[in-house]
């Protein structure tokens, strides 16, 4: 268990009628540790000692450090020391200072009741959430000790509110993790149960619908311009990206492709946010305008149900986009038993 030695924000957040076992913490430890260094270079004073140790010591750092080992990435202390020492991270001192003040006004109860909006009742709600100076700019999930730790990378181009959105996103996985615990059937043959494990990765189109808060909130109304458009631009490419992944799930069930090229073709397929995201999304948006959220949110453990729930909610209205449609004898061969 990890010994959180700087906690800034451990909300009580807003009861709702699905709200059980909710706790979500945000950790500034290590990029606190890390301004103190800068403000002190910034002065032309050397960090010491005590001020390393609070660094490397923090909460936020032993996670990522735990993290990056496990991906298999080189990640140590000594590296760590030279980005903290670099020329480049002191010029962004001021801007981060007034991104992690920021950052920390971020409304934690309104990211957990957007993803618990989207969750089956009583779903426990458990995270916490690293803010992080470090070397790459990206920001991901983790599993510690089996609490989901969200790690958000500090960056000054991202508004409180687009962290609020990433932070329900993750959420929901979170979510979903805890609602799903029993979602696979052991008895299955082993190419079905694959190729419904990669259909769970479908949960990343449902998270960007809850983090938007519904399917009239464009799910990056937040974001810039390019960003929107990269989105829009994919989702068009809704039909060939339906019929690629149709493919893909017909080449597990068939024996047709090895064990490695069916994680690199399904890892191809979450991209920036590839299909796994905008074909995810796309169907929950059709069965929640079609049936309503309880609907939607009544099969959040059974993706399959949601593939074919999107089928029916599609033909019931007509198909005016002419979209694409799951095989009736895909569905049919991943719901054997």
């Amino acid at each position: 268990m990890l010994n959180i030695r700087v906690v800034f924000a451990l909300m009580s957040l807003v009861p709702t009628a699905n709200q059980t076992g909710v706790a979500v913490r945000f950790v500034a430890d290590e990029a606190d540790a890390v301004l103190a260094i800068l403000r002190a270079r910034r002065t032309g004073i050397s960090p010491s000692q005590a001020q390393w140790d609070a660094v490397f010591s923090s909460a936020g750092y032993r996670a990522l450090l735990r993290r990056e080992t496990a991906m298999g990435r080189a990640f140590t202390d000594s590296s760590f020391r030279a980005f903290v020492l670099s020329d480049t991270l002191l010029a962004r001192t001021p801007a981060l200072e007034r991104t992690l003040a920021a950052w920390k006004t971020t409304h934690v109860s309104a990211a957990a009741n957007r993803a618990l909006a989207y969750l089956p009742a009583g779903t426990p709600l458990r995270a916490t959430v690293f803010l992080e100076v470090k070397p790459f700019g990206n920001s991901f999930v983790f599993d510690l000790d089996g609490t989901r730790a969200i790690f958000l990378y500090a960056d000054p181009t991202k508004t409180t509110d687009q962290i609020e959105n990433i932070v329900a996103h993750e959420l929901h996985h979170t979510g979903v993790a805890a609602a799903c615990t029993d979602a696979t059937d052991s008895t299955l043959p082993p190419s079905i149960r694959k190729a419904r494990d990669w259909a769970t990765a479908f949960g990343e189109g449902l998270a960007m619908l809850a983090a938007a808060g519904g399917p009239d909130v464009h799910p990056h109304a937040l974001d810039d311009a390019t960003t929107r458009a990269r989105w829009d631009h994919d989702v068009a490419n809704f039909n060939p990206d339906l019929a690629r992944l149709q493919t893909f799930f017909l080449d597990i069930l068939d024996g047709r492709i090895s064990a490695d090229s069916t994680r690199q073709r399904g890892m191809s397929f979450f991209g920036i946010q590839g299909p796994w995201y905008t074909v995810g999304w796309k169907m929950a948006v059709a069965v929640e305008r079609a049936y309503g959220r309880d609907r939607l949110v009544a099969i959040v453990c059974r993706p399959v149900d949601l593939m074919a729930a999107y089928n029916t909610a599609t033909r019931s209205r007509g198909n005016p986009e002419q979209l694409a449609l799951w095989s009736d004898d895909l569905l049919r061969r991943l719901r054997a038993s």
